[in-house]
C-alpha cells in the first residue's frame, strides 16, 4: 500500500470514527417485567417509576435506526416511557437540545397514563429539505427536522395536502381522543425497523407514524411556534 492509499485509509477511518454513534444503557436502577409495546414521551411532573437512562453520543440522520436502537434498549429493562434529561451545568442553565449528545431517562407508567385523551395533531418534516403543506387551505412551511403541533376539535375534519402536482392529500378526524402523527417527506420512507413500534402506514409523501416514534421525533426535532 503506497503513501497516498495509506493517507486515504487513515482519513476515511478518522471520519468514520468521528461520525460514529454510540447508544447505550448508562444506568439501570431496576427492571420491570411488563410486555408493553408502547414507548411514549412524558412530562417530568407525571407520576412514573424510574428505571434507568440511555446516553446517545454522536449524530446520525437515520432517525428510524436511532429510535429502533433506543427502543430495543429501553425494552431490555421494561421501560414504556421516556423523558429528555438535560446534562448538569455549572451555572445550572438548561442548554438547548444537542442531537449529537443527549440523555434519556426511562420510566414505567400505568396504562391509564397512556390512554389519557389528547386532541393533538403532529406533522413532522423530513430531515432533508423544507416541506410546504396546507391544512384546511392554510399554508405552513416545515423546515428540516422540525414539526408542527395543532390542537384539533373532536369530530372536525382536517384536510392535509403537500401542495404538489402529484402530492398527497389526506383527511383526518380525531373522534377517539388520541394524538395523531404524520411525517411529510418527498423521500421514500422505509418500513418499520423496530419490529414493535415505528412507521405503520404510508400514503404517497404523507406517512402515518405511531405514537412511540412520533414522540421520539418530538424530542429531537424543533417545534414550530
Amino acid at each position: 500500500m503506497n503513501i497516498k492509499n495509506i493517507t486515504t485509509f487513515i482519513f476515511t477511518f478518522f471520519c468514520a470514527f468521528i461520525n460514529a454513534q454510540n447508544i447505550y444503557l448508562s444506568k439501570v436502577e431496576k427492571v420491570n417485567d411488563n410486555k408493553d409495546k408502547f414507548f411514549i414521551k412524558i412530562n417530568k411532573d407525571i407520576s412514573a417509576e424510574y428505571l434507568g437512562q440511555i446516553d446517545v453520543q454522536g449524530f446520525s440522520s437515520d432517525d428510524e435506526e436511532v429510535f429502533s436502537t433506543i427502543y430495543k434498549k429501553a425494552k431490555e429493562i421494561g421501560a414504556n416511557a421516556f423523558a429528555y434529561q438535560p446534562f448538569d451545568t455549572v451555572d445550572e442553565i438548561e442548554q438547548p437540545f444537542n442531537p449529537s449528545n443527549y440523555r434519556i431517562k426511562l420510566f414505567y407508567i400505568t396504562k391509564e397514563e397512556f390512554y389519557k385523551n389528547s386532541q393533538q395533531l403532529y406533522l413532522f418534516s423530513s430531515s432533508e429539505k423544507p416541506q410546504t403543506i396546507s391544512i384546511n387551505k392554510k399554508n405552513y412551511v416545515l423546515e428540516p427536522r422540525s414539526y408542527l403541533s395543532l390542537t384539533t376539535i373532536r369530530g372536525d375534519i382536517y384536510t392535509i395536502s403537500t401542495k404538489k402536482l402529484l402530492g398527497s392529500t389526506i383527511k383526518v378526524s380525531n373522534t377517539e381522543g388520541v394524538p395523531q402523527y404524520f411525517q411529510v417527506s418527498a423521500l421514500k420512507v422505509s418500513s418499520n425497523k423496530s419490529g414493535d413500534a415505528g412507521i405503520n402506514l404510508k400514503s404517497g409523501d404523507i406517512t402515518g407514524i405511531d405514537r412511540s416514534y412520533g414522540d421520539f421525533l418530538r424530542m429531537i426535532y424543533n417545534e414550530i411556534k
